[in-house]
């Protein structure tokens, strides 16, 4: 691998490299146990020993949720946060509102979890997260975070990592 400088005028200094190689993907999908209705699962290391495995040194490793009703994030991993996660999304998107999702006269769902849904949709499915030299690239309080709305429940999380 070569690496080189670059300077743009008025910007930080940018890191060039370029790899010899062929590009390879690795994927892997895990299962995940909630034990609440809302639940919050730290998936980091799970996620940074799959990337390891592979030897990529450069690229990235995606993380998609296989559900509609479970999210995924990067945030802190702390107890007070957590909750604090869990309490802002109940505010933003109440389980005890009105849904047609929930309604009989609009839908065959008989889970009444269009909250669920709709929490997914403000948060998101996918997370990509950096490899460089063979690391995942997080900040020191970073972690991925599964985010559960209509648990328990076993979850599916795909792993791809892409790269040289």
């Amino acid at each position: 691998m070569e690496a080189t400088k670059a300077r743009e005028s008025g910007a930080a200094t940018l890191d060039c490299h370029t790899n010899e190689g062929t590009v390879k993907t690795f994927s892997k999908t895990i299962t995940v146990k909630t034990h609440e209705r809302t639940d919050l699962s730290n998936l980091t290391e799970d996620i940074r020993e799959f990337a390891a495995s592979t030897g990529v040194e450069d690229g990235y490793v995606q993380v998609s949720s296989l559900h509609t009703t479970a999210g995924l994030i990067v945030n802190e991993w702390q107890d007070a946060l957590l909750a604090d996660v869990k309490a802002s999304i109940e505010r933003m998107v109440p389980r005890d509102t009105y849904y047609r999702h929930n309604d009989p006269e609009f839908s065959d769902c008989d889970r009444h979890n269009a909250d669920s849904h709709l929490r997914i949709v403000v948060l998101g499915h996918s997370v990509s997260v950096p490899i460089d030299k063979g690391e995942l690239v997080l900040g020191r309080w970073q972690s991925v975070i599964l985010t559960e709305f209509d648990g328990p429940n076993e979850r599916k999380v795909f792993l791809q990592v892409f790269g040289i």
